[in-house]
Parts: structure tokens; C-alpha cells; sequence
């Protein structure tokens, strides 16, 4: 397999593939945190968190030609105004969702996946019918156009680039509200014991409601960051969604560091396996090694110890 590259060859593949890898793993960072906190901290196995993805990536689209139409002057800064409207959206959606649906089958994992896959269909047919069934693209502002040259055989697009930045602030944003303020002090109290956390006072329903809302905004804003590297359609959801899954649960539900290990590994060795042999053989040697690796550790790499 490496027989016909020379060691300056492999060298320059591997680092290639490795920012390749960034670039996948920042999608995966984005998609998972979302679904990490809502599986994680609720036990909901949302089928739906990709067409929150999506919904994300429409307002995005949305915002862009809005202001090609009406604000072209402030167009280059266009994206940062979508990325808040498309969290605001999504996560509104979510707890519209959660109150609506989710909150009355709790503790009936079966029935949350049932019911979230049946939401997953609606939503689909209800951007089909809205947004059409073709594909849609954002045009990008000038600056995020190009590529950065690192080495004469390496370069990194623009783009890429800022999804990585966007991925490192986000992920700081969620682990200070995680670990750092009243929010999120209350929302690990109900993960480690949601009957002791009610007996002392915290609205459960409250925190599950905001909980829920805030993973949905984030799934919001990985479509933001989705569109800069990918077309958006109805189903685009549904290929990031099983992935997504098996980044929450390989790196053990809840735990925010775990969940960025597993988004770099499964990244990396997706992408440099897929230099090297299709596409579809890497993505099953990969899910080869990972169902090896739960076999051994089923509660995942970095699983937290809650008390039932």
C-alpha cells in the first residue's frame, strides 16, 4: 500500500490527510457536543439531531441571500450574523420539541427513538416542501476564499480553517457553561443524581428543557459551519447523523473530553485510511476497530461514573 511513495511522499500525504482530518473532526466536534449533552445528561437518543443540523444550514442559506439582496455592503460579515440566527432557531425549535414531545417519555428510551426518527422524517418532508429538493450552496465572502500555504507541497483552505477556530471557541464556550456557571453546575447535578438534584431545589424540567434547546442550538451552528464545506439538501442530515452516534457513545456519553477524543480519532483514521483505499473500506475498518474497542470498554473511553 505504501510501496509506490517515497518517505518525503508519505510524509506530505499524512500531513495533508491530518488537516483533511481537522476539518472532518471540527464537523464532528460541533454535531456530537449537541448530541452528547441531550444523550448524556437526558438519556434521549435524538434521531432528529441532524435535521437540527440542517435546519441550521437553511437559515444560513437564508441569511446569506438576504444580505446579498438588501445588505451587500455588510455581506462580508454576513456569517457571523446567520450563525446566531441559526442557533437561536434551532435551539427555540428544540425546546418547542422537548415540551411538546420529549418530556412526556422520558425514561422510555425505545419510544424517544421512535418518536424522534418520526420527527426526523417531518422535518425532512417539511424542508423539501418548503426549500425544494435540490441542493443549495452559500456563496462564501471574499475572505474566506483561498487557501493558507504551509509547506511547498501543503495548503489548507480558508475556510477549513475558520471551521477549526469556530470548533475551538465553541467547544470553550460549552465546557465554561458546563463546568463553570450555576447553569451548568445544575445540569451535572441532575446527570450525577436527578432525584437528589430535585430534593435540593433545582427544576429538573427546566434544566432538561434549556438542556435540550442548547445541544439542538449547537447542532444549529454545525450547520452554519456546514455549509461552508458542503452542500445542504432535505437528507443531508442523515449523513452525519450515524457518525455522530458513534463519536457520543465511543468516547462514553456525557463526557465532554471524551467526546472530542473519539471526534479526532475516528476523524484522522478516516481520512488518512481514505487516501490510501475507498471510502467505504476505510469507514468499515473503522467501525471494525471501534466495536473491537467497545467490546473491551463498552462504557466508551472516558465514560463518567453516575450514581442510579
Amino acid at each position: 500500500m505504501f510501496g509506490d511513495y517515497s518517505i518525503g511522499d508519505l510524509g506530505a500525504i499524512f500531513a495533508m490527510q491530518g488537516f483533511a482530518g481537522l476539518i472532518l473532526f471540527s464537523v464532528y466536534v460541533l454535531m456530537a457536543l449537541g448530541l452528547a449533552i441531550i444523550f448524556g445528561q437526558m438519556g434521549v437518543i435524538n434521531m432528529a439531531h441532524g435535521e437540527f443540523m440542517i435546519l441550521g444550514a437553511y437559515v444560513t442559506w437564508m441569511t446569506s441571500n438576504a444580505f446579498q439582496a438588501y445588505l451587500p455592503s455588510l455581506f462580508p460579515g454576513y456569517f457571523f450574523v446567520a450563525m446566531i440566527l441559526a442557533f437561536i432557531a434551532a435551539g427555540a425549535l428544540g425546546m418547542l420539541v422537548e415540551w411538546g414531545l420529549i418530556r412526556h417519555l422520558y425514561k422510555r428510551p425505545l419510544d424517544t427513538l421512535l418518536a424522534t426518527w418520526g420527527l426526523s422524517l417531518i422535518l425532512q418532508q417539511a424542508y423539501r416542501s418548503i426549500f425544494g429538493a435540490r441542493e443549495v450552496g452559500v456563496e462564501l465572502p471574499q475572505w474566506m476564499l483561498g487557501s493558507k500555504q504551509i509547506t511547498d507541497t501543503i495548503e489548507v483552505p480558508i475556510n477549513g480553517i475558520f471551521v477549526m477556530c469556530l470548533t475551538f471557541l465553541i467547544t470553550a464556550a460549552v465546557a465554561y457553561v458546563m463546568y463553570k456557571s450555576r447553569w451548568g453546575r445544575q445540569v451535572r447535578a441532575v446527570v450525577q443524581n436527578r432525584v437528589m438534584a430535585g430534593a435540593v431545589g433545582i427544576n429538573t424540567e427546566k434544566v432538561d428543557r434549556y438542556t435540550f434547546g442548547l445541544g439542538c442550538g449547537i447542532a444549529g451552528i454545525a450547520g452554519s459551519a456546514f455549509t461552508m464545506i458542503g452542500s445542504t439538501g432535505p437528507t443531508s442530515g442523515q449523513l452525519y447523523i450515524v457518525d455522530t452516534f458513534l463519536v457520543v457513545v465511543f468516547g462514553g456519553a456525557a463526557s465532554l473530553f471524551g467526546t472530542i477524543a473519539s471526534a479526532f480519532s475516528i476523524s484522522q483514521a478516516q481520512s488518512t485510511m481514505e487516501f490510501f483505499m475507498s471510502g467505504s473500506m476505510a469507514k468499515v475498518l473503522t467501525l471494525l476497530a471501534i466495536v473491537a474497542i467497545l467490546m473491551m470498554r463498552p462504557q466508551g473511553l472516558f465514560a463518567l461514573k453516575v450514581r442510579k
